[in-house]
């Protein structure tokens, strides 16, 4: 690279002398490495106490993909880099859009601004959802495992990727989505050798098996083979995940729905108030597009403190928060959130009016995330870190901790 360290978004970063993979696992609450590790599955994750550096952050608020995603590349908050969902209201088109393209990004990527420097990266993500944030800027390799089949030299940096990754088009709901991203991650390495590389997984397992199932325990293996591989070619390995996980059923396994904007338009009045979720995405049938956070809009802003009284006492709602208050404690961009957020507790889960969520595609108890209870995550490492600093920490944190406090 062309020099010795990087000021992204007013941190600075030492430019890696040894290649470098962060990690992101989708909905990897620590429970699933935990219950892995006590089943003799993850012998990688295991050793990471005596020879790494095994510690826990917060992710960001709300607790989903796209947010956290780009606060790991970014190494900022919400606030900075304008990203506070999957779905939002876009006054300009005056229509709820997904918020996956680049235009909705207020700030550059460690990963741009690294390969502006002259340093070699890549990035491979399981949806392409989020392959143009990702990739905004980026001059290197950058491609969904999604449709991996589509890559070109032009537009992803590189060509014939299910030829060089040696593995069949997966599904997108699937396991196999996520283990495409790990087998892509060890090719690049033994064959590009990246100085910074983001593999960024899906949470399919995780909406589907809980921590010590057979089926969470044997995609954590999975991923321990390849961390394993990862290790051996002389990585440098930053892990941390998007969000956690948990149940959002009860004791039978029923979920516990509160549909928002069925309640408000018996409450309030239809047409007072639209209920927005953003864990809306194009891949909705592991959750049905249910989370544990959503945002109202008021048509007239003298009911919100009104509507905010309604929803405060309903029992599953664990808060509500005006706009000014949700963008302070939570660092998001007030300009792209509602009047109102509203968190749910953590054995439940938000919609909007119950006709218009398909949960045919539920065959088994509902897991989700989107809330405070699923902000935990891990932080782990493949080196022992010295001078972490003596905060609170973050996911977005893992790419100063792997450049800057490895040896």
């Amino acid at each position: 690279m062309n020099t010795a360290t990087l000021t992204v978004n007013q941190r600075t970063y030492n430019t890696p002398g040894t290649p470098t993979v962060i990690v992101c696992i989708d909905g990897c609450e620590q429970e699933y490495i935990n219950q892995a590790v006590q089943a003799g599955h993850a012998p990688f994750f295991a050793r990471l106490s005596q020879g790494g550096t095994v510690l826990s952050g917060d992710c960001v608020m709300p607790s989903f993909t796209n947010p956290n995603n780009l606060s790991i590349v970014t190494g900022a908050p919400p606030s900075v880099h304008g990203i506070c969902g999957n779905y939002f209201f876009d006054p300009e088109q005056n229509a709820e859009v997904l918020m996956n393209d680049a235009r909705y990004l207020r700030a550059p990527t460690i990963l741009a601004q690294f390969a502006q420097a002259g340093g070699k990266v890549a990035v491979v993500t399981a949806k392409d959802k989020l392959r143009s944030l990702l990739g905004h800027g980026l001059e290197g390799i950058c491609f969904s495992a999604e449709k991996a089949d589509q890559a070109t030299l032009v537009d992803n940096g590189i060509e014939d990727v299910l030829a060089k990754v040696g593995l069949p088009l997966p599904s997108v709901y699937s396991a196999d989505l996520s283990e495409f991203v790990f087998a892509a991650g060890v090719m690049l390495l033994r064959t590009e050798r990246p100085d910074l590389m983001y593999l960024s997984t899906t949470d399919y397992v995780q909406h589907k098996f809980a921590p010590g199932t057979e089926g969470a325990n044997s995609f954590y293996a999975m991923m321990d083979r390849y961390l394993q591989e990862l290790d051996r070619l002389g990585a440098v390995i930053g892990i941390t995940a998007d969000h956690g996980m948990n149940a959002k059923s009860d004791a039978l396994g029923k979920p516990n729905i509160v549909f928002l904007q069925d309640l408000l338009d018996r409450t309030a009045g239809p047409g007072k108030a639209r209920v927005l979720l953003p864990i809306t995405d194009p891949y909705v049938v592991h959750h049905g597009a249910l989370g544990s956070y959503a945002t109202v809009y008021v048509a007239n802003p003298a009911d919100i403190p009104a509507i905010r009284q309604q929803l405060l006492r309903i029992p599953e709602v664990e808060d509500v928060l005006d706009r000014a208050s949700a963008a302070a404690r939570f660092e998001l961009p007030p300009d792209r959130i509602g009047d109102l957020v509203v968190l749910s507790h953590r054995l439940s889960v938000l919609g909007t009016s119950s006709s218009q969520h398909d949960l045919s595609g539920l065959t088994v108890p509902l897991r989700s995330h989107g809330g405070l209870s699923e902000q935990r995550v891990p932080l782990l490492f493949n080196r022992v870190l010295t001078g972490v600093p003596q905060r609170r920490l973050r996911n977005f944190d893992v790419i100063d901790l792997a450049l800057n406090h490895t040896a």
